[in-house]
């Protein structure tokens, strides 16, 4: 759900790709991109928070992924085709936005963003196939436990979540109504597995495979 340490840009090419963007800021729940869009321009996030959504005619948002700074996103319009997903700041944000010319033109002058593009693709579908797995395959319980472990580091025997969740913000990440979603989370903090600290929601101890 989060992006990989892997996916930032080291700083000699964030170095290097500055001269061609410019520097915006976007307000918090401002929306950069909009599934649909035939922009081409490439973001790499220089602070701030996003996320990565895609959404039904309804309303209905699923988050595919959050960004931070040092990630990038965008990539995918290189090939001329609209854009699949939208993306939403989720705090106030400053991204380094460079257009789809001059990115074709960096890639082509800088093989190593190349290959730092191309490992990050596999990243990508590795992660979204794994999503689609948990999707078909398991429950809402099993959702919750994948994403509350990948949005959560340790803090000694305990696991506290990086950043102040709302129940319907889980209920996006996991496919499921914002109620059911309640419901576990009630019942996992009746359980004492669940609690919450500066309101940050903290895993006490480990969550049962199954509930």
């Amino acid at each position: 759900m989060s992006s990989d340490a892997q996916d930032r840009l080291p700083q000699h090419l964030l170095d290097a790709i500055a001269p061609h963007g410019l520097t915006r800021g976007f307000a918090a729940n401002a929306i950069l991109i909009n599934e649909g869009d035939t922009t081409d321009s490439l973001y790499i996030l220089l602070s701030g928070r996003v996320k990565i959504y895609a959404s039904s005619d309804d309303g209905r948002e699923l988050v595919l992924s959050e960004y931070g700074p040092g990630d990038y996103f965008g990539e995918l319009s290189i090939d001329g085709e609209r854009r699949s997903a939208s993306i939403k700041a989720m705090e106030p944000c400053s991204c380094r936005v460079v257009q789809g010319s001059e990115l074709r033109q960096f890639l082509a002058e800088h093989p190593d963003f190349a290959m730092h593009l191309t490992r990050k693709l596999i990243r990508m579908v590795r992660r979204l196939t794994e999503q689609v797995r948990s999707m078909a395959l398991q429950d809402v319980y099993g959702r919750m436990v994948r994403v509350l472990t990948e949005l959560s580091e340790p803090a000694g025997e305990e696991r506290l979540l990086r950043h102040k969740l709302t129940q319907q913000d889980i209920a996006d990440r996991v496919g499921a109504s914002r109620e059911m979603v309640n419901r576990v989370m009630k019942e996992l903090t009746a359980g004492g597995y669940m609690g919450q600290r500066e309101g940050r929601l903290v895993i006490l101890r480990k969550l049962p495979a199954a509930w």
